[in-house]
């Protein structure tokens, strides 16, 4: 514990240092919003009215209104930590997962509406479609499948990966669908036909997160190597790479308007990449596992971060900047 404390206490002092040496004062939460008794794990802003979702070790997920840092419910119900959570395009309802194989379909008032079974082990990601109708999830079974919401039944199973899955993306126009894993091969596929396009390979651990830019030409991926790769997704070629972390990048999240990309590390990393050029913005060093997930509100004016401190932090992005 005290070698844990003294590591914590050396990174928060490397970064303050940074700051003081050039006279700044280092940024700090605008809002902080308490309530989880572990580990922030997932978040998700909705795209209407100022709702967020937390989920957590605890093996619950949270609902706030984050612009008055308001508690609005507490979903019980999943028997592990909380792994994904995702609102539908309309805001009315949420979908989460645990360490478990089930997932759970919820309104925003907190009540469980229905759960969706089929996948063998642990679903790691899940995503709606534009339309609502349907929900993609990606399994450590090695599938990824696609749900018809209003059957409440599976409709489809992509099996090519070859090992766990940890992440899936989808473009904006919903004709790509991005997933990746263990097996560390970004798979791309149309989501409508269950086509295999495109195997992207580079990473040389395994994936941990993706987001595709607004207009679905490029696709940022992380994992545990420390490299946010920028693929080409019509040459389905590595365009770019972005460094900087030290070791697991877990999390990206890219600003409504696609110009900023921030991403969040194992070591305690949060940064933010210039999309255009590559440049990194901001950097903030909090100690390990300070920041695990990051993401924009819809205005992308605020970025929310979790992590062990077992707070969700909301950040004003011109403050980051600054």
């Amino acid at each position: 514990m005290a070698s844990f404390f003294h590591a914590g206490l050396l990174a928060r002092l490397a970064c303050f240092g940074v700051f003081l040496q050039y006279g700044v004062k280092p940024p700090e939460p605008n809002s902080i919003l308490k309530g989880h008794k572990h580990t922030i794990t997932c978040l998700a802003f909705s795209p209407k009215e100022s709702l967020l979702a937390s989920g957590s070790k605890d093996g619950t997920v949270r609902l706030w209104n984050w612009q008055s840092g308001k508690h609005l419910a507490t979903l019980e119900g999943h028997l592990d930590m909380v792994v994904a959570v995702a609102f539908a395009p309309d805001g009315k309802t949420l979908a989460s997962t645990s360490h478990g194989k089930i997932i759970t379909i919820w309104n925003t008032a907190g009540k469980e509406l229905y759960k969706l079974t089929g996948h063998d082990k642990d679903v790691r990601a899940v995503l709606f479609t534009a339309d609502g109708q349907t929900l993609i999830s990606a399994s450590a079974d090695h599938t990824i499948k696609s749900w018809d919401l209003k059957e409440r039944r599976a409709r489809s199973t992509l099996t090519r990966h070859t090992a766990e899955v940890n992440c899936l993306a989808l473009s904006r126009d919903g004709k790509l669908l991005a997933s990746a894993g263990w097996d560390r091969i970004i798979r791309l596929w149309d989501p409508a036909s269950g086509k295999k396009l495109a195997d992207l390979a580079g990473h040389t651990e395994f994936a941990r997160d993706l987001v595709f830019t607004p207009d679905g030409n490029k696709l940022f991926s992380c994992g545990k190597d420390g490299i946010i790769r920028i693929w080409n997704t019509k040459s389905k070629k590595l365009h770019s790479r972005l460094e900087g972390h030290k070791g697991l990048v877990r999390s990206l999240a890219l600003s409504p308007d696609g110009t900023l990309l921030a991403s969040a590390g194992k070591a305690g990393s949060l940064k933010l990449w210039n999309v255009n050029n590559g440049k990194l913005l901001a950097s903030l060093e909090r100690g390990d596992m300070a920041f695990q997930v990051v993401a924009f509100s819809p205005d992308g004016k605020t970025l929310a971060s979790g992590g062990i401190q077992r707070q969700v932090q909301l950040w004003k992005v011109s403050d980051l900047l600054r």
